[in-house]
């Protein structure tokens, strides 16, 4: 019986390592006379199991070199390394010397013909980026072209581009349904160089993309860390629930946790807040008054007599109101264990949500329970807005290489700042954005296109400051929303500014942000999003009684069928709208969301005569079966 060879020995030496990677600098021929050499001793380097012989049946083909792919043209293709569930290799040879006549890289029919080549590119050049680029897009539609029995679990979670002896660049689609692979981590740090083999957290990166790649999706790991600090707040906020109405705590907490993300980004003192919190534990009568105190500077910037440093200015609206809620040891406690959390790994797209049940009593008993994943947000995002934008990048950068490859470089240069000059003007409108889920997953995709686009004029030899310093970069002023519930809307602000603020320091490592930090650019209205008015008036019978209502929200337990159903008892007031019209909505490029559903049936009860009635009375133009959705 044939064995894999398998590797056990986790800890390379240091010398093992500078000889394979000596070795293999020095490679230079064409990728087809080396890469599976290459990749076999690669896996040794990092404790790995090799391929496996190829076999006739091609369901046993789940690790092997030379993966059989059909093409859209009828054609068979070939992936070059090829782990099922995990990755994608394509690989190519670069090399560090110009040869005469030296070929650029070719198409795979081409490839296979010339095996006697010297090498593809020469790196560091415009020609060598362009193949690379070819090579990512080419192993992106291998994996787009897997059969179905190939992707029963989703297609493979990364693409890796191999530049024999030189480089491996990691691309992610942890979504798995054939979107758009980006780098990963992120576009400045994607491209692993060979000398980065000596860090141990290189080696094991590679090992994990191998053997348990979907480890590596942020989303896992942050969807835990935000679940436990929600957790907190939510006890906070019901220990909290009499002693101040719930906006004044809902505002007091926001302050709390975005300092809180502000330590552990580096805006403020590492551990600074957290100490704070610490010592004023013991001493629970100084805390309002030395919040409001630390909030005061932050909203004006300068040096804070709390911490003892200076602090920037941060601004936007969120510390132009510092009350402080006076808090017990117990709930200061709590403010501790939820600021002891990583909050450079909340994740944002859930985070709106579960903060929002958080501070709802009731919606507080939902806290554990569904909220949208990230990838069904992404199944929509993408296709409407992050795709054509894409299609979009893929001709202007093939045109710009094109002319920088023609000795162009200037006419390369304004293509590329035009497109990055539209992606800083694209508004998106999520006309019920509720905690700005969508719009915040919208803004992660389009700041990793950016990235890519500035590290296309970096490579073209354009400085990427040259536009950020103009202003010229994605926002979240671009983002617009509507929502009614005036939490939701709050929270969906400060969703967009941790999540902007999060890829900024991702991007750009300790690199300052310019102040102020966050900014009220007004983007995110709290109003109807259907129907507009001058004003309201309590409803009243013929007998000058006022009408009332069921809430919308509140239910029982039905007596017989143990179901939940409308409590009666909870009612409110019901209104007549006064001059209603169809409500405007800002202009916009995009709009994508999650309209809420209420269905025809229910409309009446959730929303009242009143609303539904005039609502009804504007779109006269709908047909009567048309529910609240339809609306939308």
């Amino acid at each position: 019986m044939i064995t894999t060879k398998t590797t056990t020995n986790m800890a390379t030496s240091p010398k093992d390592i500078q000889a394979f990677i000596d070795r293999w600098q020095a490679s230079g021929a064409a990728e087809r006379a080396n890469h599976q050499l290459f990749i076999a001793e690669l896996c040794d380097i990092i404790g790995l199991t090799h391929p496996q012989p190829a076999s006739e049946n091609p369901h046993e083909n789940a690790y092997v070199f030379e993966k059989r792919v059909p093409s859209a043209h009828g054609t068979t293709n070939f992936i070059d390394l090829y782990k099922r569930n995990c990755f994608v290799l394509e690989a190519k040879q670069g090399s560090n010397k110009q040869k005469k006549d030296q070929p650029v890289f070719s198409e795979v029919a081409l490839r296979r013909k010339k095996q006697h080549k010297t090498g593809t590119a020469i790196r560091g050049t415009k020609g060598w980026d362009t193949a690379m680029e070819k090579a990512q897009k080419q192993a992106q539609r291998y994996a787009r072209g897997l059969p179905s029995e190939e992707i029963l679990n989703g297609r493979p979670p990364f693409i890796l581009v191999v530049d024999v002896g030189n480089t491996i660049a990691l691309y992610s689609e942890f979504s798995r349904t054939g979107g758009n692979y980006v780098p990963f981590p992120d576009p400045s740090s994607y491209r692993l160089k060979l000398e980065d083999l000596h860090d141990d957290n290189v080696r094991q990166l590679l090992r994990q993309v191998w053997d348990d790649p979907m480890s590596l999706d942020p989303a896992r790991r942050s969807a835990k860390v935000t679940r436990e600090i929600a957790g907190r707040l939510a006890e906070l906020a019901k220990s909290l629930e009499g002693s101040s109405d719930p906006e004044t705590v809902a505002q007091f907490l926001m302050r709390c946790l975005f300092t809180m993300f502000a330590e552990d980004v580096g805006l403020l003192p590492e551990r600074s807040f957290t100490q704070l919190l610490t010592d004023i534990r013991l001493d629970p009568a100084s805390f309002k008054e030395m919040l409001e105190h630390l909030w005061a500077t932050m909203d004006k910037g300068g040096f804070s007599v709390i911490l003892r440093r200076q602090i920037p200015k941060f601004n936007g609206g969120l510390f132009a109101d510092q009350t402080a809620l006076p808090l017990n040891s117990a709930q200061i406690e709590l403010l501790i264990e939820a600021a002891e959390a990583s909050w450079r790994d909340v994740e944002p797209a859930i985070f709106g949500t579960l903060l929002e049940r958080a501070l709802n009593p009731i919606e507080r008993h939902k806290l554990g329970a569904h909220y949208t994943p990230r990838a069904y947000v992404e199944r929509l995002v993408n296709p409407t807005i992050i795709e054509p934008l894409r299609a979009e990048w893929e001709s202007v950068q093939i045109a710009a290489l094109l002319q920088a490859e023609s000795g162009q470089s200037e006419e390369a240069i304004s293509e590329i700042e035009t497109f990055q000059k539209r992606l800083a003007t694209i508004r998106i409108l999520d006309p019920a954005c509720g905690s700005g889920n969508f719009l915040y997953v919208t803004l992660e995709h389009l700041k990793r296109l950016e990235g890519e686009v500035l590290n296309t004029l970096k490579e073209l030899g354009e400085g990427q400051m040259k536009l950020e310093m103009q202003g010229i970069t994605v926002s979240p002023q671009q983002f617009l929303g509507i929502e009614v519930n005036p939490r939701a809307a709050a929270i969906a602000e400060i969703v967009l500014w941790i999540g902007y603020l999060q890829w900024h320091y991702r991007a750009h490592g300790e690199t300052p942000h310019a102040e102020p930090i966050i900014r009220d650019f007004h983007n995110i209205e709290c109003r109807d999003a259907v129907l507009d008015w001058d004003a309201v008036e309590p409803l009243v019978d013929p007998n000058g009684v006022p009408v009332t209502r069921w809430d919308g929200r509140s239910t029982k337990l039905h007596p017989v069928t143990g179901d939940p159903v409308p409590d009666d008892a909870a009612q409110v007031p019901a209104y007549k709208y006064i001059n209603p019209r169809k409500a405007e909505w800002p202009q916009a490029d995009f709009i994508v969301g999650n309209p809420p559903f209420i269905g025809i049936a229910r409309m009446r009860d959730a929303l009242g005569d009143g609303y539904t009635e005039t609502l009804r009375g504007i779109y006269k133009k709908l047909p009567a079966s048309v529910d609240f959705v339809m609306y939308w």
